[in-house]
């Protein structure tokens, strides 16, 4: 995998190898193909504010954006599957400035919640919605089945990030972050953010 790393957030507090080991681990465990390529974007607030209205029409800054490389499917399909083998996933875009408001509100740290984040844009790149029911229970099922081995794999490879958190929102549902998004809209109208 090459996973390349792009902080232009000015967040200092962000530990890129972190970034570059879970979507690593996010993407062979979803049997991607050894060479694939993906970007994680770090930006500010107003960028992601910026991206969010343009791409989703929705105001204000978001957690997670995903973009992936549509194009080199044709007739859809993910782009590293037969025929077309190694490929550019896409981008994955995260604000840490917002991200470390709701890890806050989630009662976990900055550096789980990113890699939560990347675990979900890693499944956004790969196809996964979560618009229907029925879709949204398999991809949050998927993402904490995920991020929960890689927090499983640290251990066994010896390797030390952050802990693995224990709190009731650090391992989601769906209903969890829906609940967690209202709090977080209602936050940010009452600071007069949005």
């Amino acid at each position: 995998m090459s996973i390349e790393v792009l902080n232009e957030s000015g967040e200092a507090d962000v530990n890129e190898e972190m970034l570059v080991d879970v979507c690593s681990f996010a993407l062979r465990a979803m049997d991607v193909h050894p060479d694939t390529e993906a970007t994680i974007t770090l930006v500010d607030e107003a960028t992601m504010a910026d991206l969010h209205v343009r791409w989703m029409d929705l105001e204000g800054p978001t957690d997670v954006m995903s973009f992936p490389m549509d194009e080199l499917t044709p007739g859809g399909g993910r782009p590293d599957a037969s025929p077309f083998g190694a490929a550019m996933l896409g981008d994955i875009i995260l604000c840490p400035a917002f991200d470390r408001k709701q890890a806050d509100m989630a009662g976990h740290d900055l550096a789980h919640e990113l890699a939560l984040l990347t675990v979900h844009g890693v499944l956004h790149l790969l196809g996964y919605d979560h618009v229907a029911p029925d879709d949204e229970h398999e991809m949050f099922a998927l993402q904490n089945e995920i991020l929960s081995d890689w927090y499983d794999s640290l251990h066994s490879r010896g390797v030390a990030y952050q802990d693995k958190p224990t709190g009731p929102h650090a391992f989601p549902s769906a209903a969890d972050r829906e609940e967690l998004d209202r709090r977080m809209r209602a936050a940010g109208e009452q600071a007069g953010e949005r």
